[in-house]
Order: structure tokens, then sequence, then C-alpha cells
């Protein structure tokens, strides 16, 4: 989804199989991860002049795993 988003903001997609292709999975896993972004209320929508998919409305994306700081007296503790 960060490669797809990048590519958004570019407006440098390409059409649907180029995009799949570029990103090395089939149409179809490509369209289940655009509808799964849309699910997300990700303004998206495939602009045939661009041919791109381009974001309608400014948006922010930030997808991933982070750690959480644990407490030092908890770690001592979970050592010790």
């Amino acid at each position: 989804m960060n490669r797809i988003d990048q590519l958004i903001r570019l407006k440098a997609t390409g059409n649907p199989v180029e995009l799949a292709e570029r990103l090395g999975i089939s149409k179809t896993k490509l369209y289940r991860i655009i509808n799964i972004m849309k699910e997300l209320n990700a303004p998206l929508e495939y602009d045939v002049d661009l041919k791109s998919y381009v974001y309608v409305k400014a948006v922010g994306f930030k997808f991933g795993f982070f750690t959480k700081e644990r407490n030092t007296k908890e770690f001592h503790s979970s050592v010790g």
C-alpha cells in the first residue's frame, strides 16, 4: 500500500494492468488492495486523462507496525 500511495501521489500509477505489473502482483490482487484503500476512506479514483489513480482530496497515509516504549521499571522487573 505504501508503494501504491506513493505512485498515486505522483500521479504515476499507469493503468491497472501496468500498475499490477510494476508491483509484481496480479490485477485481481491490485483491485483487492484498491478496494481496501477505499474501505479505509481513501478518496481514490482513476483519472482516464492522466492514466493514473489519483486522490480527489488531499490525504495523509500511514501504515505499519511501531514498537511501544516500555517504561524502564517494567523492563528491569521483567529482566531480573
